[in-house]
């Protein structure tokens, strides 16, 4: 009796393990990012999801695709520029799919394509141009890249919306050349400055020149100033030439007005 009781348990157990299975791989759950593209008996059906999917055991078989935006890491390329310069550019590459079947059954691994064709576009991009553009010319290069990526990934079912030059290395030899030319630029700039300094001062003192040789008051009031700016200086001598026109006015003696008889 307990050994019949022992193997009813033991089918009963058996059953159920059974059905679990089955039922686990009948039914399928995706989130709301996530599509599933079902193949029956090798032949595609559509793409299914999100929410409960139910599929036949041993015939349908059902494969997973993120729909969500993949942020592509592209790693450093070795870059000759137009003007011969040797660089290492990397790169990031932002990318979604927006059609799952295509994705699945027209490109064998859309991930590592994407990846090949994103290193392969930024070395050919990138080579056509010359050091100085691809330093100063970011943004355009980004969207010259980006629309190549986008056009040759639409077959597959992936929208590639944003790529960003993220890095550029360049060789030691051609930094300390940048380095040089950017001080001796900043100098050139300084010289001009000081030059174009100098001479609106020159040209400031001529004017004042003028205007005080028209003017011999000026000249005189201009040496007053002058004299009080040293006497407040804590001085204890100073010595200063006084020109004779100040005393002109005390040598000259006018003669006594003459009476006049009536």
């Amino acid at each position: 009796m307990i050994k019949e009781m022992t193997m009813m348990t033991f089918n009963l157990l058996t059953v159920l393990v059974l059905v679990v299975v089955f039922l686990a791989s009948t039914i399928k759950i995706l989130r709301e990012y996530e599509r599933g593209v079902v193949f029956r008996l090798g032949r595609i059906i559509g793409a299914k999801g999100p929410g409960i999917i139910i599929l036949i055991p041993g015939v349908d078989k059902m494969v997973k695709v993120d729909l969500r935006t993949v942020t592509l890491d592209v790693p450093p390329q070795d870059i000759i520029t137009r003007d011969n310069v040797s660089v290492k550019v990397s790169a990031v590459v932002y990318f979604r799919v927006l059609d799952a079947i295509k994705a699945i059954v027209d490109v064998a691994d859309f991930h590592f394509a994407t990846s090949q064709l994103a290193q392969t576009t930024l070395r050919s991009v990138c080579g056509q141009g010359e050091l100085d553009n691809l330093l100063a010319e970011r943004d355009e290069i980004n969207d010259r890249i980006q629309s190549i990526l986008d056009k040759d990934t639409e077959p597959w079912g992936v929208k590639v919306s944003k790529v960003e030059v993220k890095e550029i290395d360049l060789p030691e030899g051609m930094r300390r050349a940048m380095a040089k030319q950017a001080e001796a630029e900043r100098e050139r700039r300084s010289a001009i400055i000081n030059a174009e300094g100098e001479f609106q001062a020159a040209q400031r003192l001529a004017d004042a020149a003028a205007i005080i040789s028209g003017t011999p008051a000026a000249l005189q009031l201009r040496y007053l100033q002058t004299l009080k700016d040293i006497a407040a200086e804590n001085n204890s001598t100073t010595v200063f030439p006084i020109p004779m026109d100040l005393f002109r006015p005390f040598f000259e003696i006018k003669p006594p007005p003459s009476s006049q008889t009536t």
